[in-house]
């Protein structure tokens, strides 16, 4: 299969499943195999084979989608964005939910993967800022709609290219090694909460401080859908709360209740009051 026939079957396909094709221009050749590999399981010659399949069997959609899904995750991916949570974001959002009854911090990681980033979050609550909230509980939510990576996250241990960029004390105090990988210590286990959720159709109940939402939505998600879902993950901040995208995600300048949270790369904040609001 060739570049081409790839990017014209991938145009064609992906907005039928609300994925949008500009965020998949740098991966399709992951993609693009995975295609090829799925097709010729099936027996059929060509891409357009594959096509008339599709419009044939609604089910083959679902495993499609699942072969456009690309999982990119590592511990303390992105370091200006978790230095920016510990000194600027996270205190700030401690101290409203220590003033809030039940005194809890609550954090989501939508699209979580193989967990790296919940457990990054936790490692860094743990080893950084529980000490200085004495009193206030941490609840991270992680979800994902792929249940082979929720597994892989249950488990929890991982080869050293996930860790490479963990700072060295977080390593020594977080993880231990075992048959040549390295597994997080249940104390930062005991900390996330693993479910399966598909963005598109539900995001979990509850109001939180902090949601994570990084190269999923803005990059792979057509842009209405867009749209629709960063006012979803608005809505489910507390007020004040901030949402934290990827580095290189703008988020819809229609959204205004959510502002650039200052000196903080890729973190929105909720507005205290709604901009529409009347006094």
């Amino acid at each position: 299969m060739n570049d081409l026939d790839c990017v014209s079957f991938l145009q064609w396909a992906l907005p039928r499943m609300d994925l949008h094709w500009p965020g998949f221009r740098k991966v399709r050749g992951i993609v693009c195999k995975r295609v090829d590999r799925r097709r010729r399981s099936l027996g059929l010659a060509t891409l357009a084979a594959y096509r008339d399949y599709l419009d044939g069997n609604a089910d083959e959609w679902k495993a499609l989608r699942a072969l456009c899904s690309i999982p990119i995750s590592r511990f303390y991916r992105d370091q200006s964005v978790f230095e920016a949570l510990e000194h600027a974001v996270l205190p700030v959002l401690a101290g409203a939910a220590a003033e809030r009854a039940g005194r809890t911090l609550n954090c989501w990681s939508a699209g979580c993967a193989s967990g790296e980033e919940p457990y990054t979050l936790a490692i860094l609550w743990r080893l950084r800022l529980a000490e200085r909230h004495p009193g206030l509980a941490f609840r991270m939510l992680a979800t994902d709609v792929d249940e082979g990576l929720l597994g892989r996250a249950a488990i929890a241990c991982y080869s050293w290219s996930s860790l490479r960029e963990v700072p060295a004390e977080w390593r020594e105090q977080g993880f231990e090694r075992r048959d040549g990988v390295y597994c997080l210590r249940e104390a930062f286990r005991a900390l996330v909460t693993f479910e399966r959720q598909d963005l598109r159709e539900v995001i979990p109940d509850g109001c939180f401080d902090l949601i994570l939402c990084r190269n999923v939505v803005l990059t792979y998600f057509e842009p209405q859908l867009q749209h629709r879902l960063v006012r979803r993950l608005a809505a489910a901040l507390h007020p004040g709360g901030a949402l934290v995208v990827g580095i290189h995600e703008p988020v819809p300048q229609s959204i205004g209740e959510l502002a650039p949270w200052p000196r903080a790369r890729a973190v929105f904040r909720k507005l205290l009051i709604a901009p529409d609001a009347r006094i």
